[in-house]
């Protein structure tokens, strides 16, 4: 508990419960902040016009947050995000959504950050120059 200047009795003077950082290092804090962020934008862009999938998304991430809150290591923490950074980097780039449109048929709608431009593949490296 932080006291306040001139809590040693003095009227107005109540003690105040510390609100830093729950985290031995703010940098550790400010991490997992910028990745909870970071995963929603992710969901929202990648999920986009799927109630469903943008629910269990939110519900999904919201719940891996709540039950790592109470980690103190900042090896477990650090991670933690390394395995967020991963998820988050495999939902941006390897997600795709698909709508039925028959009984049989799926219609790919893949986001323009995914469409790139189509370069053959070569077996023989160049030889530089």
């Amino acid at each position: 508990v932080a006291l306040r200047a001139g809590a040693l009795g003095e009227p107005g003077s109540e003690t105040q419960p510390n609100r830093g950082s729950r985290y031995q290092d703010p940098a550790i804090g400010t991490k997992v902040l910028q990745l909870f962020k970071t995963l929603h934008r992710t969901r929202q862009q990648v999920f986009k016009n799927d109630a469903r999938a943008l629910e269990a998304a939110r519900i999904k991430i919201n719940e891996e947050f709540k039950c790592n809150k109470t980690e103190t290591s900042p090896k477990k923490i650090e991670e933690l995000i390394k395995i967020g950074s991963d998820v988050e980097l495999i939902l941006r780039t390897s997600v795709i959504q698909g709508i039925h449109t028959d009984h049989n048929t799926l219609k790919l709608v893949p986001r323009k950050d995914l469409l790139i431009e189509n370069v053959p593949y070569c077996d023989a490296p160049t030889q530089k120059q």
